[in-house]
């Protein structure tokens, strides 16, 4: 996929989340303060953080796609997890006031009552809303490789849970357990945490360089394999940069190979694997002799 078309992709997740989550925000705090639904109410801020995110995810996105410079020579993908990180703060702020707010309703308020039959149709168009929403954003996340884009997505998704549980609390609520709607939204920012400390991970995980997946080291193998002439690889090392990764390996030639021959397929191996693995945007392989074994812990090798 090249970069306009990643790029486009990237803005349509960020329109669906924003149109999508403005319309939810509007409605789910207006017929939360009709009906009497705390949890609604909660769930019209939980929205309004997802419209928030959205656009942050969406900085991080243009910010990572920007080109690589002097001070960045490996280009700018970072930038995805660090706005992912930011997405967990804004998580974190609106879960302490949802959960707050709930706890207040819960002990320290007087007689609460119970929501009216509209919260439960609301909650049922969420539910409707969020499906289609999150498993488009995660769908176009995953296509062109956005950790913060696959972030967003699963934060919506997470808005899906939500709504049912607030659909179950009206109906409880109205057979005489009023309690129950704050404690939906109490549950509600628990999911918000819950979600919170799984994206953080993810993006944490792609700041420090963790390794996206084993399949991507054999599909790497596979195609440097490919090339004649290369009996095998060795000592793969991948730096994952967000959206996109560089790679560094060891491929083993035929001893008796001139220096020439041997810069041919070492360069055939590199084109081979860029161009094959839609992930990798830059490769380096060092070439070794077939055969012997070197201790590639050493910075000059020596044959043992």
């Amino acid at each position: 996929m090249n970069a306009d078309d990643r790029h486009k992709a990237g803005r349509n997740a960020a329109l669906t989340g924003i149109i999508g989550n403005t319309f939810l925000t509007i409605f789910n705090i207006v017929v939360g303060m009709i009906s009497g639904s705390y949890a609604l109410v909660a769930e019209g801020a939980h929205t309004f953080s997802d419209v928030a995110t959205s656009i942050i995810a969406y900085i991080g996105f243009r910010f990572a796609n920007k080109p690589a410079d002097e001070e960045h020579p490996l280009g700018h993908g970072r930038a995805e997890a660090i706005s992912g990180l930011t997405i967990v703060v804004f998580l974190a702020i609106i879960a302490y006031e949802i959960i707050r707010g709930a706890v207040d309703k819960l002990f320290f308020a007087q007689a609460i009552t119970a929501p009216s039959e509209l919260a439960g149709v609301m909650a049922i168009i969420g539910m409707i809303i969020n499906i289609i929403m999150s498993q488009n954003i995660i769908r176009i996340g995953q296509n062109i490789h956005s950790p913060a884009i696959v972030a967003d997505g699963k934060h919506q998704r997470v808005d899906l849970l939500s709504s049912l549980a607030i659909l179950i609390g009206v109906i409880i609520s109205r057979l005489g357990y009023t309690k129950v709607d704050p404690i939906i939204g109490l549950f509600i920012g628990l999911m918000i945490v819950k979600i919170a400390l799984e994206v953080a991970k993810d993006n944490i995980d792609n700041i420090m360089g963790k390794v996206p997946s084993k399949e991507l080291v054999e599909d790497i193998e596979k195609e440097a394999l490919s090339i004649d002439g290369v009996y095998g690889i060795h000592d793969i090392r991948i730096n994952y940069l967000g959206s996109y990764a560089t790679v560094t390996f060891h491929i083993e030639l035929d001893p008796k190979l001139s220096l020439i021959e041997s810069h041919e397929i070492t360069h055939k191996v590199q084109n081979k694997v860029e161009n094959k693995i839609d992930i990798i945007h830059g490769v380096t392989a060092h070439a070794c002799p077939y055969g012997v074994k070197y201790n590639h812990e050493q910075q000059i090798d020596e044959e043992y």
